[in-house]
């Protein structure tokens, strides 16, 4: 058995991007240090190793004796990200679908299942179990500097994820596109991996060019 251990540092990473993705922290206003630090019983030296991580992930911005700020969600970031995803990700879930033994098919298709779960009943678990899927059809390809832009490109994609669901009926297109796209990974068509992956993808950051296109004019 594996033990993983992870610092107080990493534990409050994964506090302040939950609530960041979920957007519980106002943008383009100071993290308050002091308050964080005594909500989290926590001192500021880990506190500020994590901002700095987050900083690092793109999701918080920093400013001279100003201290962090939370990143704005922004069409040029949704651009970027997306347009980095279509180079990396259908290729390389593509290279993992035909090396995938039988646990990582297993954790494929378990990771799909708390997806679908998440987008049922709680929307703002479906960007870190979107992340957690995506990543799992490209991990078993072991090509560990892929992987690691894979999962840096979904946390930073996990707001936008969000953002995309919310009009009525997207989520069950979602479903409908993870699951044939889990299909194809299952059966090691790496072609039709490829392809519908980047249709995947292609198709969110249209609906995001659309949402934000929406929000400046109205």
């Amino acid at each position: 058995m594996t033990i993983v251990v992870r610092t107080l540092a990493e534990r409050i990473f994964d506090v302040i991007r939950e609530r960041i993705v979920e957007g519980k922290l106002p943008v383009m206003e100071p993290v308050r240090q002091d308050a964080l630090a005594a909500e989290l019983g926590v001192s500021k030296i880990p506190l500020r190793e994590a901002l700095t991580r987050l900083e690092h992930e793109g999701l918080l911005t920093s400013q001279a004796n100003r201290g962090w700020f939370v990143r704005p969600m922004s069409s040029d970031q949704a651009e970027e990200i997306y347009l980095l995803r279509l180079a990396i990700e259908p290729a390389a879930a593509a290279y993992a679908s035909a090396r995938a033994d039988e646990d990582d098919r297993r954790a494929a298709v378990e990771a799909f299942e708390r997806l679908d779960e998440a987008a049922r009943g709680n929307l703002t678990d479906v960007g870190l179990r979107n992340r957690e899927f995506h990543v799992a059809l490209v991990r078993p390809g072991k090509r560990l500097l892929t992987t690691q832009h894979v999962e840096r490109l979904e946390v930073l994609a996990e707001r936008y994820v969000i953002a995309h669901l919310e009009p009525a009926g997207r989520g069950d297109r979602a479903h409908t596109e993870h699951r044939d796209l889990l299909d194809a990974w299952l059966a090691g068509d790496a072609d039709k991996v490829k392809d519908l992956l980047t249709q995947h993808i292609a198709s969110t950051l249209d609906d995001l060019r659309a949402h934000f296109a929406a929000s400046q004019t109205g």
